[in-house]
């Protein structure tokens, strides 16, 4: 053969594999390899070589570990384009491992799906049901959680409860019998929102930080019975007998609070009423969905969700699993069941919960109950829909986690010099990544999360964290970008809470870990009492070996919170470098006693040489060290190369325009509240969507509705204006046909997404009585700037604050502030500030500050101070 003609053969049959085309090898073009080829076309009876590919992960496995003892170089197993569909996860060994310092590689193309999904067609429209399409069941799917069409995940069937409830000590007395004659109300689950208080909306779950769900056991008549022990787990949690509502696991209250009020209802035929909605009929084996706009199900892939793990990498201490690597794989469509099963989910923080029959009375509860189960906080991890425990030098590279039930991945107890770099992760239901556990095990070690960009989570267990890290040693998270998430974005530790009794935090493994150059923006977007960097209990030994948080730019945060919070317990924390702002309550949070002696002392913690809007001053206030902060007015004041150095680093920045699945219009808003803006208007916030559809969110429309559910009033308003005042206000509303309620919907260049859960009824009222003055008015000032902090009125008249009026004595124009902490600081009376720029050294500014209602300005608060030289 000429040599030309050979040159051009090979360049074709690479072309052809890199693609992943089956059959493409030539004897003439390559040497024998050892590596395995699969492709979803190929063949289980077949060598696995190049011409000849298996078909599936299990035959691939199979054929790699009869090769790898006494290998002499990295055996790859080649996965071409397409998906490879699971009904049982991929389970690997100690078996599996590469030896001889190789690896076994699990090679993607980018184009390689292993999915847990299975298709629903023979979609049929539904007589007498206008916009609903049916389907039969796949073959084998007996529940799921999830449903994607084109990629977009769909909303389970959900909407107000119709009818009112006062609880029982088995569920609730209903005031009709409206649920006992749905089709399935043992299939419905109830869902308990949590938040804030604030404004018209009410706090109904287990701590602003969480969102239990419970499924209804039965409905006869009015009597609602909840399964068990659901129930009992978010209602019976054991309190101290001599501390009035403190209970025992000392991490939100012992019961449902609101009594016991759900916040919405979702699984049901009844409840379908909007587009992107959809219901399992499991007794009938069929499918309802209310397709979108523009949605067309005869040509569109639905995926029903039925595997509830892709991949289980089953290592033990003795016997590891090891030297394994997952490049350019995606790994979707997996549930996870345990939610709908009577367990339920009783939610303690970021996606812990209580189980067991007895869970409430023992679980996690180590020396503060006879028979607690140790070490205390041990309660039940979420699992992984990728897993590996006792895992060691596994790699997870270049992959995308999405469209998932539970966790995405899950590197479990033993995990230890691992990595998982230049990753996405997103549309997941519950946290992104975990690391670690907090059982006393093993700890994870050694573990590189470094260059991935995690967004648009979680989904549907919305307590779930980004990256959740909990007993580890000498970890590194750093050069991650995370965004649009519902809580917080990363968090470590454990165990800190004994604290709030005065016991000092529970002994831990962890030490050496570091939360570095990490971008984190337009997090806490749904719930409160989180941060951008969430830690608690020890992390380390020392202020050597303490935990470090370093270079990170954390800023923009919705809900009720930190930039940088040190939570309960949390010991040998330094915070440094960081530039921190636009926090709904403070850039850094740390102030903890320490129990472990009699001292009085706070839990040592180094503040140090961070940029951000607090401007606390210098000072050892007991073991918390702040040294070197500056007060930042703007973005100019940080040197280019802190802001620059944080987030992706420049080889990975194309992660960033990498999309999963179809453009669509934005999630619902959530949350939304109201306040009266006068005898004919209302305030309305709600928190924005985070799941914005692969399209920016460009604005959101309110729409208030009489009590015949006529519309009576509308208002648009910009993503961009919103965000700056968190308000739409809907005016002209009728005099009479109160109380009204409001929706919202939001919209990006794909169009309008479906409107938010209705608000509680409110009717406006004329206001008139302005609001009291701010208290406790102070300027902490810098030579250029200074910081001016109050803590917001105890009496606001007839209406809420929604900003407040600086004035600056040299004359300039007044600052109006406003935004989510405005309206979140009166009714939790938490502390505001706002920087002053533009200030000369070594002058005295007196500067006012007055609330704002509907009602007027009220009267001002003054301080006076000096700026330094």
């Amino acid at each position: 053969m000429p040599m030309r003609r050979r040159a051009v053969l090979v360049t074709l049959i690479s072309t052809l594999l890199a693609l992943g085309v089956p059959g493409a090898a030539s004897s003439a073009a390559e040497p024998p390899s050892s590596d395995l080829y699969v492709s979803p076309a190929g063949d289980d009876h077949a060598d696995g070589t190049a011409r000849h590919p298996v078909r599936t992960l299990d035959r691939a496995r199979d054929l790699a570990r009869a090769r790898v003892a006494g290998m002499k170089g990295d055996l790859t197993v080649h996965l071409a384009s397409g998906t490879y569909r699971r009904t049982e996860p991929l389970v690997l060994d100690a078996r599996d491992s590469g030896t001889g310092g190789h690896k076994v590689i699990w090679q993607g193309t980018g184009r390689t799906v292993i999915s847990g999904g299975r298709q629903v067609s023979g979609w049929r429209k539904v007589a007498g049901r206008p916009g609903l399409w049916s389907a039969p069941a796949p073959q084998g799917l007996a529940d799921t959680r999830q449903l994607y069409v084109d990629g977009v995940r769909a909303q389970r069937a959900r909407g107000a409860v119709p009818v009112d409830l006062t609880q029982t000590p088995t569920g609730y007395t209903a005031s009709s019998d409206t649920l006992a004659h749905w089709r399935h109300p043992s299939d419905a689950e109830f869902v308990y929102t949590s938040g804030e208080a604030l404004w018209n909306i009410e706090r109904n779950g287990l701590g602003q930080w969480t969102e239990p769900r419970c499924r209804i056991a039965a409905a006869e008549g009015t009597t609602i019975t909840m399964v068990q022990p659901c129930w009992d787990n978010s209602n019976k949690r054991v309190e101290f007998p001599d501390i009035p509502g403190r209970t025992v696991s000392m991490v939100g209250p012992g019961h449902l609070t609101n009594s016991g009020r759900a916040t919405y209802i979702e699984n049901a035929y009844e409840l379908l009423d909007q587009p992107g909605e959809w219901y399992l009929d499991r007794a009938a084996h069929r499918v309802y969905y209310l397709p979108r706009k523009g949605e067309n199900l005869a040509r569109a892939d639905v995926e029903a969700a039925q595997a509830e793990q892709l991949v289980d990498g089953q290592g033990t201490a003795s016997a590891p699993v090891h030297d394994i690597a997952f490049r350019g794989l995606q790994f979707s469509y997996a549930t996870w069941l345990t939610p709908s099963r009577p367990e339920g989910f009783s939610e303690i923080q970021a996606g812990y919960t209580i189980t067991g029959e007895k869970g409430w009375a023992t679980q996690g509860l180590c020396q503060y109950v006879e028979g607690g189960t140790c070490p205390f906080a041990s309660w039940t991890k979420m699992p992984g829909n990728v897993s590996v425990v006792h895992g060691q030098r596994i790699e997870f590279s270049d992959d995308v986690f999405a469209h998932l039930g539970a966790s995405g991945l899950d590197l479990g107890t033993g995990s230890k010099d691992s990595t998982v770099n230049g990753t996405v992760f997103t549309d997941i239901s519950g946290n992104g990544l975990e690391i670690g556990g907090v059982d006393g095990q093993t700890p994870a070690s050694g573990v590189q999360v470094t260059n991935n960009h995690l967004y648009g989570l979680p989904r549907e267990f919305h307590g779930g964290v980004a990256i959740l890290n909990g007993y580890t040693q000498q970890n590194t998270i750093a050069h991650n970008q995370i965004d649009h998430v519902g809580y917080s974005a990363i968090s470590l530790g454990w165990g800190g809470w004994p604290d709030k009794i005065g016991d000092p935090a529970t002994a831990n493994p962890s030490h050496d870990n570091a939360v570095r150059d990490n971008l984190i923006f337009d997090y806490m977007q749904m719930l409160d009492d989180g941060g951008g960097i969430y830690t608690q209990g020890l992390t380390g030994t020392s202020m050597a070996d303490g935990e470090k948080v370093t270079g990170n730019v954390i800023h923009d945060q919705w809900g009720l919170g930190k930039n940088v919070y040190t939570d309960n317990g949390c010991t040998y924390e330094t915070v440094e470098g960081n530039v921190l702002y636009n926090a709904s309550y403070a850039n850094v949070a740390s102030r903890h006693t320490d129990y472990r002696d009699d001292l009085g002392n706070n839990d040592p913690t180094l503040v140090k040489d961070n940029w951000w809007e607090e401007g606390t001053s210098d000072g050892d206030n007991k073991g918390l060290v702040t040294s070197g902060n500056k007060i930042m007015t703007g973005l100019s004041d940080v040197p280019s190369e802190t802001l620059d150095n944080a987030g992706l680093e420049p080889a990975y920045a194309g992660l960033l325009d990498r999309r999963i699945g179809a453009p669509s219009a934005p999630e619902a808003p959530s949350r939304v509240g109201t306040s009266t803006a006068g005898a004919d208007a209302l305030y309305v916030t709600f928190n924005p969507s985070f799941a914005d559809g692969g399209s920016p969110v460009t604005g959101y429309t309110a729409r208030a509705y009489d009590a015949s559910g006529r519309q009576v009033g509308e208002q648009a308003v910009t993503a961009a204006e919103f965000k700056r005042t968190a308000l739409v206000r809907i005016g002209e509303l009728p005099s009479s046909g109160g109380p009204f309620t409001v929706t919202v919907t939001a919209s990006n260049a794909h169009g309008a997404g479906a409107p938010s859960l209705a608000s509680l009824p409110l009717t406006p009222a004329s206001v008139s009585a302005l609001p009291g003055a701010p208290t406790s008015p102070r300027l902490r000032t810098a030579a250029g700037a200074a910081t001016v902090a109050w803590t917001p009125p105890t009496a606001t008249g007839d209406a809420k604050v929604i900003g407040y009026r600086v004035t600056v004595s040299d004359g300039r124009d007044p600052i109006e502030v406003t935004g989510r902490d405005v309206l979140v600081g009166q009714p939790s009376a938490k502390g505001m500030f706002r920087v002053i720029g533009g200030l000369r050294p070594a002058t005295s500014y007196t500067v006012t500050v007055a609330a704002v209602t509907a009602a007027g300005t009220g009267p001002t608060a003054t301080t006076t101070a000096t700026t330094k030289p």
